[in-house]
């Protein structure tokens, strides 16, 4: 990455306010790309400087006129310590980009390197594929090595629940085959750039530098090759981004370009979390607004993505890391919090750059209409599309934690809230595009939640989450039916360590093989990814559907009752003849018959059925 990263070379500094460069970002960028480039440049004294760009040849000055790099145009900040350099990139090699200002002169080298062939037709995660999602410094710790850094301020403490614990790119790298195993073909990590707060710093969010790997995560280098040793094995691997906020300690903030780089006020001021005010036609304008700049927590200033000169900074980053780590995709973290205009023209440029690039953003909120109107296609009363392709699917997590943390014996209970809820598919543009999950980083884990800790109750919910329409995420652990460790003190002891090998029980083994057996078999089942989904309800705590398609269909049938539940296979006829009824129990290899009538569901149990013409 040495090459990569922009080398200062402080030529001169001939007067008594210095005049140097600290900082210029992105690090490299491409020949080929669709995004405008536009350098920030920090450092001191930097404002209406004169600039001139000569290519280098064997780190030599190259005679004549530089046509590989030209400046198009500039502009400075607010502050003087920063100037934006708009630049028209043709072709590749090593830039020397000089900033002049009466007798003062500083000089940095700008590397353009050749876009990777098939970069822009790139693909990206599906339905299917199967999302395993890693608390990235709780996983699993690789390299005890790098758990400790001078270059930041806090330092592990594994006796600590809310301290670092060591997790790394090793440790996800040494895991790799653990995760194919399971049936997973994407990885979904929490941010790894550096984070520098003196404390709760281990999960990520709180951004200090957006173009660098936290070191005690590894390095730039490190992360490119997790990504390429994933791929070798099959994997795709999605960036956890966030431009909603940096971190408190991110060095911008002891200098700001703009006053309005980030939203602020006379005192602390949080979020509302009012996301409704967005699409409310009777929402104030104050609740709206304060939606969308109050600060996410005291860590965590608001970015103000109305400034033009913040949204292409991230426009670019998001751009950078895709095509430096060849990344498969992007979670957008909180994203109805960032202004929505910018935010879509953020994600419009980022999908202008790579048509295919799948982006899910967490639009945390329910009802299922709340989450619909941030998926891009919907039409919006206001005319308002996010360009986001992908949303998480709360209200389907939502319902099925309802359905199983009790025995849901009473009207709407039970299983009848899955059905509620998928009845909701309608409102979305595209259901493919919907990620479902059990449970993430920041809920309760779902062994937690359901009753009695019932590892039946696990394997249903499991069951739905392979089978369900849409894009399935598996929080770690999850495959081993993963506890908290005191949810007591919150969830950061949710987000506890891989299980190693020596220390996993019985439970932890047969709960591994059930889940990892089901979604190896998802990875090749097209019905499942593609197939159109019709559902039957029954009042008796069971849920029936089918996914299918003109050749072949899935059978799966979900009893969440304490008690024996008949099949009602008659009701189903009208799907039922369009297919051979023998089909094969994917569960348990056995032929089952759904011409029958007395077909019986054990308590807390399911039937996976395949059926073909």
């Amino acid at each position: 990455m040495k090459h990569f990263l922009t080398t200062i070379l402080l030529v001169a500094a001939m007067a008594v306010q210095a005049m140097n460069v600290q900082q210029v970002e992105p690090l490299c960028w491409w020949t080929d790309m669709q995004c405008p480039l536009t350098l920030m440049v920090h450092g001191e004294d930097l404002s209406d400087a004169t600039v001139t760009i000569q290519q280098l040849e064997n780190n030599r000055v190259k005679d004549g006129e530089c046509t590989g790099l030209v400046l198009k145009g500039q502009h400075n900040a607010e502050s003087s310590n920063y100037l934006f350099l708009d630049l028209d990139v043709k072709e590749t090699g090593t830039y020397r980009v000089t900033l002049n200002k009466g007798k003062r002169r500083v000089s940095f080298d700008y590397t353009v390197l050749p876009r990777r062939e098939g970069s822009r037709q790139r693909q990206s995660f599906t339905t299917a594929d199967m999302v395993y999602l890693i608390m990235s410094d709780r996983f699993v710790d690789g390299n005890e090595a790098n758990n400790n850094s001078s270059l930041t301020k806090e330092k592990a403490n594994k006796a600590s629940v809310h301290g670092r614990w060591g997790g790394d790119i090793q440790g996800v790298v040494n895991s790799l085959d653990h995760i194919a195993s399971v049936g997973a073909t994407a990885i979904w990590a929490t941010p790894m750039l550096l984070d520098n707060e003196p404390d709760w710093s281990y999960h990520g969010y709180a951004c200090a530098d957006y173009y660098h790997i936290d070191p005690r995560m590894g390095s730039n280098e490190e992360y490119q090759q997790m990504v390429q040793q994933a791929h070798g094995k099959g994997i795709k691997v999605l960036m956890d981004m966030v431009p909603n906020h940096c971190g408190a300690a991110h060095w911008w903030m002891q200098d700001l370009p703009y006053k309005d780089w980030i939203n602020q006020f006379d005192h602390f001021t949080n979020t509302n979390n009012v996301f409704s005010a967005n699409y409310d036609i009777n929402a104030s304008v104050y609740d709206r607004q304060l939606s969308n700049t109050g600060w996410f927590d005291h860590p965590m200033p608001d970015m103000n993505l109305n400034n033009a000169d913040l949204l292409q900074y991230f426009k670019q980053w998001a751009i950078w890391w895709i095509e430096y780590a060849d990344l498969d995709g992007l979670r957008v973290d909180t994203y109805p919090y960032i202004e929505p205009q910018p935010a879509a023209e953020w994600c419009k440029a980022i999908r202008e750059e790579y048509p295919n690039l799948n982006i899910v953003g967490e639009c945390w909120t329910r009802p299922a209409p709340a989450v619909a109107y941030w998926q891009s296609g919907v039409k919006n009363y206001n005319g308002f599309d996010s360009h986001l392709p992908t949303v998480m699917d709360f209200p389907v997590e939502e319902a099925i934690r309802q359905a199983l943390e009790n025995d849901g014996n009473y009207w709407g209970g039970g299983l009848t809230k899955v059905y509620d809820a998928v009845a909701m598919d309608y409102l979305y543009a595209d259901v493919n595009r919907l990620f479902t999950f059990l449970g993430n980083h920041d809920m309760d884990r779902f062994a937690d939640v359901v009753k009695d800790k019932s590892l039946d109750r696990v394997k249903i919910g499991m069951v739905l989450l392979a089978t369900m329409r849409g894009i399935p995420q598996l929080l770690y652990g999850e495959e081993y039916n993963m506890h908290s460790s005191d949810m007591s003190l919150g969830h950061s002891t949710l987000r506890m360590p891989l299980p190693a090998e020596n220390e996993l029980t019985a439970e932890m083994r047969y709960m591994y093989d059930f889940v990892s057996r089901l979604f190896t078999w998802r990875k090749t089942e097209k019905v499942i990814h593609t197939g159109k989904t019709m559902h039957f309800l029954d009042r008796n705590n069971t849920y029936a559907f089918f996914r299918y398609n003109d050749d072949e269909a899935v059978f799966v049938f979900a009893n969440a009752a304490e008690q024996v539940r008949e099949i009602p296979t008659a009701h189903y006829q009208e799907i039922l003849s369009r297919y051979n009824t023998v089909g094969e129990d994917v569960l348990t290899g056995e032929k089952v018959d759904l011409s029958k009538n007395n077909l019986i569901a054990a308590p807390l149990s399911t039937m996976i059925v395949k059926l073909k013409k």
